[in-house]
């Protein structure tokens, strides 16, 4: 149970109404009931209050707002709504105790409150610093180091010599340190390079599902403090990806590339090797980055759907690009000679 007075000293709002509402839920303005906490972060959505029947709702303080319930003032209700829904996540711990199916090394170093799930592996000279997590079927690779209070879903594998910071989440699936695209060619065929690097992982970093992280060639792939990365996002070796970096669904990004930090890249970007790109940009979804970026700004290169009739009239003239613009060239070859042609003929009046 948190009351209306306690859900304002947690978000540090102004609250106005009654401080003793009990408040059991979080909800949507259209869903919300007077048990309920909801918010209002954009004014476009402001029609809604009419019917809204919230017992507490987080409104902006900039925004003159006539609601009939409790209110509480703060200056970003988005960012409230987030702290408030740590309250009512129902989420189980993923483990509770050491599970006494799960395989740890006798080198390894377990911290105080470590939490180890069934059949877990926990590799030779392994350290799990206090409070980690460490959920079912989760495998630990030699030396490496998880963070205080850092949570690892059912299905991660992490290589060895990796080191996560402290209270991150790697979700369900992800491999971290797995070998990165290393090969030399020689008449044809491929020589595996070794991958002798490591991945380095900030402070509060949270990865999604089904991720793969490689280790570097020879110097470590690095995720810095606070990126967050979503399901399905391929990193390459030597990557490094500055902090407070946002990567959504399907991201790729090619080896040696260096993503300035508080960057935000849209779903299915892909990024070239070798190349770096200003801090605070903006990629929206599936751009196609292939040179690096010196100066930061908003970058798009994907193209929005249209009708089929219409994309296929334009894919039939993209492919006639070519040939018109050498017509274009051969018709301004001709005009800069017509040009040229009555100064010439003035010239020949003259002698």
């Amino acid at each position: 149970m948190i009351t209306a007075r306690d859900i304002s000293v947690l978000v540090g709002g102004e609250l106005r109404g009654n401080p003793d509402r009990v408040i059991t839920a979080l909800s949507t303005l259209e869903q919300a009931e007077a048990h309920c906490v909801s918010f209002l972060a954009d004014k476009k959505y402001r029609s809604l209050l009419d019917t809204c029947k919230a017992g507490l709702l987080l409104v902006p303080t900039n925004l003159d707002i006539a609601y009939v319930g409790d209110t509480i003032r703060v200056d970003d209700p988005y960012l409230a709504f987030a702290q408030v829904s740590a309250v009512f996540d129902p989420e189980p711990p993923v483990a509770e105790g050491v599970h006494t199916s799960a395989q740890i090394a006798p080198s390894a170093t377990l911290g105080l409150g470590v939490q180890i799930g069934a059949n877990t592996v926990v590799g030779p000279d392994v350290v799990l610093h206090d409070g980690v997590c460490l959920a079912a079927n989760v495998t630990l690779g030699a030396r490496t180091q998880i963070g205080e209070a850092t949570i690892i879903y059912p299905g991660v594998t992490i290589y060895h010599d990796v080191r996560v910071g402290k209270r991150c989440r790697i979700h369900a699936g992800t491999v971290i340190g797995s070998h990165g695209f290393g090969y030399a060619n020689n008449q044809g065929n491929w020589h595996k390079i070794a991958q002798i690097g490591g991945v380095v992982i900030g402070d509060d970093v949270e990865i999604g599902a089904n991720c793969a992280i490689d280790r570097g060639a020879i110097e470590d792939t690095r995720i810095e403090q606070g990126v967050k990365i979503d399901n399905l996002v391929h990193i390459a070796h030597n990557v490094t990806i500055g902090a407070h970096t946002a990567l959504a669904g399907q991201v790729g990004i090619s080896g040696s590339t260096d993503i300035g930090h508080h960057t935000m890249v849209g779903g299915q970007s892909g990024f070239a090797g070798h190349i770096k790109t200003a801090p605070s940009s903006v990629f929206t979804g599936q751009s196609m980055v292939t040179g690096s970026v010196p100066e930061s700004g908003m970058y798009s290169s994907g193209t929005g759907i249209m009708p089929s009739k219409d994309w296929r009239k334009m894919v039939a003239r993209m492919r006639n690009l070519d040939a018109l613009h050498r017509r274009v060239q051969q018709l301004e070859k001709q005009l800069e000679r017509q040009a040229a042609q009555p100064a010439k003929d003035n010239n020949d009046l003259a002698d």
